[in-house]
């Protein structure tokens, strides 16, 4: 077995070698920090002989956990890998053990959205709300609300009470907002169920009220490390604290210039402040970068340095001098994506193959052009979104019943109008196929009309048909993991193969749907399912995206952790990215690090483009990214450079619109008494930090006003 630290460079040994405290590790993208939390769990078990039942390594994916896992029985020989997991896995397996102290069995049930969904069904019939009201969507935002924010404590206390006095409070609860929390609290404890936030926070509540409990798990871990620390959000960060409160041992791995969760609780500021809250910290700088040449890092490091809130470094290039980074200008998007396209050929041409090289960007909606002109080139290519699609019968059904809700079409009504068994066999298809053809209608549409024919009796259709219109009114514009999920338990899909026993194809829907939420958070962006549905049906019929030698198209989110020998950065505008959504210097800073985090991915060749026109959605002026000036000059090679009149025009529009962004930071409390030097005294009711606002009620007018914090107010008296 090979020694644990030889290849190691100076900085990862010191990060492998250093057990004992509080140590924290920056490391700079591709200057493998995987490699040193590996070979620091094997030289802790290997060379100071730890076990690893008392290691903890804690991660944000399954995905990561498992290749860590791998990696780790690959340097110790051994199929024990202690506790490697995800934070939410880890908290399942502490209320396995140790949740009989809260009234929960071993063999409690973690509920996702369609559980959710049928608890809030039978609460809205039992007490006579209706949709109108509240959706499900709304109901389980609320619930979430009053769980992690508003009413923390009063939910712990409750859930942990005896069912019937639950039932209680939920009889007693007369709004419709506390008839569904309380309604939920008490369906949960029925079931012995516990929610996604559920777990973290019910062991944290459990670790209160049980010091013994909190102090086994304390003593039992006696090494506890933690990975992509700059993604770390509040109740993790507590957790995590805990848990290394009795031997004072953690071991944390991040990258400031890498966080780009914040929209999802990520808080920089631990990682950011991680010496003051854990006095003693050592911390060790991991900059030395193998991944990139040194054109590349000379781009990304110039970029990231205009981030105010960061830990200075700059990423040390191993690899020897390469190409330039270009700077492709178009005059409009098609042009760019033709340019893109005969790129890749080129490089194609000179020996790189398709699957090194990855075409990134901000949103989807950039694509359009850039697919049409691959097609036209015959390049090809797969929409890469973080999702694994299998041509396995239960997938198809799956995403056929996405579809008919979607868009009624006759492919999926054929494919899924009798799986569960409806009692629609081949005569009935066949007179629904000669209606449709006779009245120029859809297979649904000819269904809908007929429904109340003597054909159809003894059938299922009704039900149906009923349960299509409800999805479609209900889900259309809610989230694809949403939707997926009730679907298949709306039609009975899953269901059947619960009885028919089929474990291997549940567990394949489970993936499925856990695909589709890594999906629309790799997006980075609201999304539908018709924009979901689009790039399926790209490669629903082609290899999954890990195989076949094709050029691959995806989100810079989606793309973090990967790497690629040839990177196109594309639709590098103003508006698109950064993000015409950016209300803050904050965000404005995150933008700037999705932008450093798609440069970083490229290996040997790094190519960026923009292109004139206009800006879609909302058909604003597009205008070079401020991100491409940020660049030191001279470090950018022109392929086709903006004519000076637009860089100056852009560089006006930057000035516009930086004066939010410099100003973004509340000045005034709720409360407080302001001027304003035309609206006159008012009162601050509520601070908006998304939109940079003050909400203020001033003394004159009869309706509140929306402030943006770069207006100079005066504190006002009284």
């Amino acid at each position: 077995m090979e020694d644990i630290l030889d290849g190691l460079n100076d900085a990862q040994r010191e990060a492998v070698t250093t057990t004992e405290g509080y140590v924290r590790v920056v490391a700079g993208a591709g200057s493998g920090k995987t490699r040193a939390l590996t070979r620091r769990f094997a030289y802790l078990v290997n060379d100071l002989g730890i076990m690893p039942g008392n290691i903890l390594c804690a991660t944000f994916t399954n995905k990561a956990a498992q290749e860590m896992r791998r990696r780790i029985r690959e340097l110790t020989g051994d199929r024990d890998t202690g506790y490697v997991n995800t934070f939410h896995g880890l908290c399942v397996g502490i209320l396995q053990e140790d949740g009989h102290s809260l009234g929960y069995p071993r063999n409690m049930l973690v509920l996702d959205n369609s559980d959710i969904d049928q608890m809030l069904a039978g609460i809205y019939e039992e007490r006579d709300l209706t949709l109108r009201q509240m959706t499900f969507s709304q109901a389980r935002d609320m619930i979430e609300m009053r769980k992690c924010i508003t009413e923390p404590d009063y939910y712990l206390d409750m859930v942990t009470l005896p069912v019937e006095e639950l039932k209680k409070a939920y009889d007693a609860a007369s709004k419709p907002d506390d008839i569904i929390f309380r309604g939920y609290l008490y369906q949960e404890r029925r079931c012995f169920g516990v929610d996604y936030n559920d777990l973290i926070f019910l062991t944290l509540y459990m670790f209160r009220r049980f010091p013994e409990i909190r102090l086994k798990w304390q003593k039992r871990l006696e090494y506890v490390m933690v990975d992509e620390f700059q993604d770390i959000d509040g109740p993790q960060h507590e957790l995590m604290t805990q848990l290394c409160g009795y031997h004072r041992n953690l071991f944390v791995v991040g990258d400031p210039d890498q966080t780009i969760y914040t929209w999802r609780g990520a808080d920089v500021r631990f990682l950011m402040d991680f010496p003051q809250d854990f006095p003693g910290t050592r911390t060790v700088m991991m900059t030395t970068n193998y991944r990139s040449t040194p054109q590349i890092l000379d781009v990304a490091n110039s970029l990231i340095s205009k981030n105010r809130h960061r830990i200075a470094k700059d990423l040390v290039p191993v690899l020897p001098d390469g190409a330039p980074v270009t700077w492709n200008h178009a005059k409009d998007a098609d042009s760019e994506a033709a340019q893109i396209a005969a790129s890749i050929g080129a490089l194609h041409g000179s020996g790189a193959a398709f699957r090194d090289i990855a075409v990134l960007y901000r949103a989807h909606y950039v694509t359009r052009a850039v697919e049409e002109a691959l097609r036209n080139a015959k390049i090809p290519y797969v929409i890469y979104s973080g999702v694994q699609f299998f041509d396995r019968a239960e997938v198809k059904d799956a995403l056929a019943y996405l579809r008919l809700v979607a868009e009624h079409d006759d492919l999926s009504f054929e494919r899924v109008v009798n799986r569960p068994k409806r009692n629609m066999g081949r005569k009935r298809m066949a007179f629904l196929r000669a209606y449709a053809d006779s009245h120029g209608c859809t297979l649904f549409e000819a269904l809908e009309r007929t429904v109340d024919d003597a054909v159809f009796k003894g059938t299922k259709a009704r039900p149906f048909l009923s349960m299509v219109e409800n999805m479609s009114l209900e889900y259309a514009h809610r989230p694809v993991s949403e939707a997926l999920a009730a679907v298949l338990d709306a039609s009975g899909y899953e269901d059947m193969l619960r009885t028919e026993g089929s474990q291997d194809r549940l567990d394949n829907l489970a993936e499925l749907k856990q695909s589709a939420y890594d999906w629309e958070v790799d997006s980075g962006e609201e999304t539908t399912m018709e924009d979901y549905l689009s790039h399926v049906a790209l490669f629903s019929n082609q290899d999954t995206a890990d195989s076949g030698d094709k050029v691959r198209l995806m989100t810079v989110h989606a793309a973090k952790g990967l790497e690629f020998a040839h990177v196109f950065l594309c639709g590098m505008n103003e508006g698109i990215f950064p993000s015409r959504k950016i209300r803050t210097a904050e965000q404005m800073e995150e933008e700037r690090r999705l932008a450093f985090v798609a440069m970083t991915r490229a290996r040997l060749g790094l190519h960026i483009s923009e292109a004139e026109g206009f800006t879609s959605p909302d058909s604003s002026v597009r205008y070079p990214s401020r991100f491409l000036l940020d660049v030191r000059p001279g470090l950018l090679q022109f392929e086709n450079r903006p004519d000076d009149t637009l860089l100056a025009r852009t560089r006006d529009h930057i000035r516009l619109t930086q004066r939010w962004t410099e100003s973004s930071s509340a000045s005034f409390a709720v409360g407080d008494r302001v001027a304003h030097p035309v609206f006159g005294p008012g009162t601050v009711t509520e601070i908006d930090t998304q939109a940079g606002a003050y909400v203020i009620a001033f003394d004159d007018m009869p309706t509140p006003r929306a402030i943006a914090f770069r207006v100079k107010l005066q504190r006002a008296d009284g």
